[in-house]
């Protein structure tokens, strides 16, 4: 039988996302770009292994805000927040699986141009991304920092975190976010990979005070 796909080489394996049977060279061609891969997809995963992280040259420089220091010491010492946001990030894929790594990527942007005015003028100029479900993870995020000040509000008598200090938290995240994912636009590498970190039976919602010491680092 020939390939569903291209309907000329012969078919090598079966599509759980097309439920049909493909050649290998239209599963690699098509893999998360027109075909949407689920990720218990052996191929997908055996690709993934093999996948070499992408290069600076992939990118455009901009995007990863070259222009903001992130320090080690910065990551290690805001541990807590990082963690708080990661969850903050599975959480909204969970709410909505259409999601994909280019909706968390674009809502992460969002914030941090966001946070770079606010940083740097002082004026909250909200940057909303396009789509609903981006504009439900920027919510989601806004929302973690909200109880986050709470949190340290109630156990400190103050809140010492600056809007500074959310910009390099964001700003960490958006690279992590491109070191993680695939970059094609059907990719769910960085999502499986907050799935793996934030198991779904673990509801909690980590604050400063609860949260375990399970850091990202791209």
């Amino acid at each position: 039988m020939s390939c569903v796909l291209c309907q000329t080489r012969k078919e090598k394996r079966f599509c759980p996302a097309l439920h049909d049977r493909i050649c290998a060279q239209c599963c690699g061609e098509a893999r998360e770009v027109t075909v949407e891969c689920p990720s218990d997809c052996v191929y997908l995963q055996q690709a993934r292994e093999h996948e070499k992280p992408r290069s600076g040259e992939e990118l455009d420089p901009a995007a990863l805000f070259p222009q903001v220091e992130v320090p080690r010491q910065f990551v290690y010492e805001n541990e807590h927040l990082l963690v708080g946001l990661s969850f903050a990030l599975a959480k909204s894929v969970r709410a909505d699986r259409a999601l994909k790594d280019q909706d968390l990527i674009a809502a992460l942007t969002a914030a941090v141009r966001t946070y770079q005015t606010l940083a740097n003028s002082g004026l909250h100029y909200q940057i909303s991304p396009g789509g609903l479900g981006q504009q439900a993870i920027l919510a989601e995020v806004e929302k973690t920092l909200t109880e986050y000040r709470e949190v340290e509000q109630k156990h400190r008598g103050f809140s010492s975190l600056r809007d500074s200090d959310v910009l390099r938290a964001l700003v960490f995240l958006v690279r992590m976010a491109h070191a993680r994912t695939s970059g094609r636009p059907k990719s769910r590498a960085l999502i499986d990979s907050l799935f793996a970190q934030f198991p779904e039976k673990e509801a909690l919602i980590e604050t400063p005070e609860n949260a375990p010491s399970r850091i990202i680092v791209p």
